[in-house]
């Protein structure tokens, strides 16, 4: 969800630099308002095509990296958990 929420922080910071309203940016991408303040507001979760859209409207662009979070392993949740003998 953290993604979400800077993913659309970047895309209000941009939309703002390049003085655009929300209806500019639904005008150059075709992406309703109310979706590009989802995105804003970090609660988008529907399509990758509606993201790059509003991505490129912005000048930005998704990029893949290794997550720096992760979930633990069921063994080590399972060690937490195990009684001391």
């Amino acid at each position: 969800m953290l993604a979400r929420v800077k993913i659309g922080q970047k895309i209000r910071q941009e939309r703002k630099n390049l003085g655009y309203t929300q209806q500019k940016l639904f005008d150059l991408t075709g992406v309703n308002k109310t979706t590009i303040s989802e995105m804003e507001n970090g609660r988008f979760t529907g399509s990758l095509d509606l993201f790059e859209r509003v991505l490129d409207g912005v000048g930005l662009q998704l990029e893949v990296t290794l997550k720096t979070t992760r979930l633990p392993h069921w063994q080590e949740v399972d060690h937490l958990f195990t009684e001391d003998e």
